[in-house]
């Protein structure tokens, strides 16, 4: 976690250095989310992801109108439930969430207050067992998968530094398995994050 963060905290400043001549131009969105995930099948094992919320915490500098550099952590808990030959296995973790990736403002007509954008991102989801699991997974460990975040959203003004967002982001990632063979699906799955909350700008 420490090399990804390291390494998103260096791309922006790169990036900024780059585009000091500008106005510079940042804000902070702090947002609740849903964590939907997609079921994956492979080797013999189903694998499923409970559903649950969670929070997101992001920071982008906005280079000009149209293009921001974002870096964002965002903080989940559910069960991955494990069905197979064996039986029903289950492990309750702790997801902790580090991209950072760029974000492109789309054009709207001047009379439109809201703000539309897309995005892609990369970096890693860290699945860190609580201890509580279910149905015999024993030898879960905390394990790091690489993720690619897509997605898009809307900022509306409320006042003059402070917007209401609404957003979706889609993460693709390879199915955890916890360090456990007999978990592994050796799938790629996909996970649905709406989200809403607040945009403060400086």
């Amino acid at each position: 976690m420490r090399r990804i963060a390291s390494l998103i905290a260096a791309v922006v400043l790169f990036l900024s250095l780059g585009a000091s001549a500008q106005e510079i131009r940042s804000d902070i969105s702090v947002q609740g989310t849903g964590f939907f995930t997609k079921d994956s099948t492979g080797q013999g094992t189903t694998q499923r992801g409970t559903e649950s919320g969670g929070f997101l915490v992001g920071y982008r500098y906005h280079f000009n109108r149209w293009l921001a550099a974002e870096t964002v952590y965002g903080y989940s808990r559910n069960t991955q439930q494990y069905f197979g030959t064996a039986g029903l296995s289950g492990v309750q973790s702790n997801i902790h969430q580090a991209t950072g990736g760029f974000v492109v403002s789309l054009p709207t007509p001047a009379r439109f207050r809201f703000s539309p954008y897309v995005l892609a991102e990369g970096g890693a989801l860290v699945f860190d067992p609580t201890g509580n699991n279910f149905g015999g997974a024993l030898g879960a460990q905390r394990q790091a998968v690489g993720v690619f975040s897509y997605g898009g959203g809307v900022d509306y003004p409320v006042v003059k530094h402070v917007s209401l967002r609404a957003e979706y982001r889609g993460l693709v990632y390879n199915a955890p398995d916890f360090g456990v063979s007999s978990l592994n699906t050796d799938k790629i799955t996909h996970t649905a994050q709406p989200s809403a909350g607040l945009v403060f700008r400086f």
